[in-house]
């Protein structure tokens, strides 16, 4: 018996040493994978509900669309080789690559299936499917037809001008996937299929998605090289903000993007840089965000005291945005004293906005209490309870003008249907761009967009902006249209009808490892160009 078991134990330290073996000849390829962590679990691989910034990511590696945008958000071919617009500005005639291929599938019997005129209408097309209720489906509204021409051409016919539309096409919810998902065969969640630089290769809910390198892809970098040149890409879904950040401070990650209170002092100083401690291990990087962060007044209210303009303008300047910023959110953001249109976008400053100025704020509450006979006016802002600090700092500093400010903090989901139903006299939000035009701010403020039905909370309405607004639409010269939007902005900046708080910026940060990793004003993740050093 003592023999059986000394049998035994010499075979298990014979098998052990011959793993550690292996495992220790077996090269290391963790170079080849790129691993980040996502809050809140995906929801789906489908482009058609690619809404949020998670799907939006995990869906920009699997598929292609027919425009893109660089870092600089220009439009650059990708499926599309080239595009023409008719002088009328209604037809765009798109001719696509001929050497694209989807992902092998058994749908296609895991042969090479070629893309084709007909699946970018069908893509399209799709998105307005009630059936299917993608959220992507406005997109489709300017669209009057589409149609293949041949195998590689299709035309899209717009009901009327509208200069963004390229922007639209842009959009992850446009990505060309294969007809063949018509038919039922293609499942999502199991065997999503695109034409991007990587492929699905295992998706286990709530704690990991595997997508592995196309073999297949198109693109190639400016020596010739396939790309992507990463083996794989590894998502996980630690729901918990400080587990994250220890997991990337342990190296188990290579990317970290957004700032939170959690970690906020333990990384950065006050200025927005990093901390000597970090600085050999991690890299920061800074970019202008599409995001405005603002509070927005309620104008569809009589009885409110901020109808008045001078009680609103004295708001507008009655707090210090650089302060904030410095010791609210460690110098991240840009305090927003140009106007709506946020850095990063044609159209941006060229208009005078609000900044500090006590004086001013005082003299515009005089003017305030002689046209009301209010001395004490109230204004309660509404906020959810991630910028409780931000409006408790502008609190504080209105009171030394006379202005009571009441904070009421209510969950999310609430604030959102408060705010669109017209409930809250002052509210705080925020508003990241669609596509990459200014119109997509500025449509804020067109009286035909008035919530619920549009995205008009504030219920803002002059003819005179809605005439600049329509004249904007119509006219295909840059130069034209930067010139309407500083009109439009101008005139919200003049009848104060917002807030400006702040531009926001996109925050990276990265193992030193990392190559190759861009960043852009829309906080898109591409990782076909991304290596990592050994």
């Amino acid at each position: 018996m003592k023999k059986l078991k000394f049998k035994r134990l010499y075979i298990v330290l014979i098998l052990a040493i011959l793993t550690a073996c292996q495992n220790k000849n077996k090269p290391d390829r963790s170079n080849l994978v790129f691993r980040y962590n996502e809050h809140s679990d995906i929801t789906s691989l489908d482009p058609a509900f690619a809404k949020d910034q998670r799907n939006i990511w995990a869906v920009h590696q699997l598929y292609n669309t027919l425009i893109g945008l660089n870092d600089s958000l220009n439009l650059k071919p990708e499926l599309a080789r080239s595009w023409t617009v008719s002088e009328d500005g209604l037809t765009y005639t798109f001719k696509l690559r001929d050497d694209v291929y989807f992902h092998k599938s058994w749908v296609f019997k895991n042969k090479k299936r070629r893309l084709g005129a007909r699946d970018v209408v069908f893509s399209l097309k799709r998105l307005t499917d009630p059936n299917l209720a993608s959220p992507g489906s406005w997109i489709m509204k300017p669209v009057e037809s589409i149609k293949t021409l041949d195998d590689v051409t299709v035309e899209i016919k717009l009901k009327e001008h509208f200069p963004a539309f390229l922007g639209l096409l842009s959009m992850k919810y446009c990505s060309v996937v294969p007809e063949e998902v018509g038919s039922g065969e293609i499942d999502f969640r199991k065997n999503p299929t695109g034409t991007g630089p990587f492929q699905f290769k295992r998706w286990i809910p709530q704690e990991k998605l595997v997508l592995r390198k196309n073999p297949l892809y198109f693109e190639t970098d400016s020596t010739g090289q396939q790309l992507p040149y990463l083996e794989a890409v590894a998502i996980t879904f630690l729901p918990d903000k400080q587990s994250e950040f220890m997991q990337f401070v342990q190296g188990n990650l290579d990317f970290m993007s957004g700032l939170d209170v959690s970690y906020k002092d333990e990384l950065l100083k006050a200025d927005g840089q990093l901390k000597e401690k970090y600085k050999n291990q991690i890299i920061l990087d800074k970019s202008p965000y599409l995001n405005s962060e603002y509070i927005g007044f309620y104008l569809g209210n009589s009885q409110s005291d901020v109808q008045n303009k001078n009680l609103r303008k004295a708001i507008n300047y009655g707090f210090d945005r650089q302060k904030m910023i410095k010791y609210l959110r460690n110098g991240i953001g840009i305090p927003a004293n140009q106007g709506f249109i946020p850095k990063g976008l044609p159209g941006f400053g060229g208009i005078e906005g609000f900044t500090y100025q006590p004086e001013k704020a005082k003299k515009l509450m005089k003017k305030y209490i002689q046209n009301t006979g209010h001395k004490t006016p109230q204004v309660t802002i509404s906020t959810n309870a991630q910028y409780v600090d931000l409006i408790e700092f502008i609190q504080a500093e209105l009171s030394d003008f006379g202005i009571k400010v009441k904070v009421n903090v209510l969950p999310a989901s609430t604030l959102r249907q408060k705010r669109s139903s017209g409930q809250l006299d002052a509210f705080r939000a925020s508003w990241i761009a669609d596509y990459p035009d200014a119109q997509n701010y500025l449509s804020l403020f067109y009286s035909k967009n008035k919530s619920p039905n549009g995205p008009n909370y504030t219920h803002f309405e002059s003819r005179f902006y809605d005439s600049i607004y329509k004249k904007s639409l119509k006219t295909s010269s840059q130069k034209q249209r930067v010139q309407y939007y500083h009109q439009l902005d101008s005139l919200i900046i003049d009848e104060a009808v917002i807030i400006p708080l702040f531009y926001d910026e996109v925050i990276r940060f990265k193992q030193q490892n990392i190559k190759g990793l861009g960043i852009n004003p829309v906080n898109l993740l591409d990782l076909k160009n991304v290596y990592k050093t050994k």
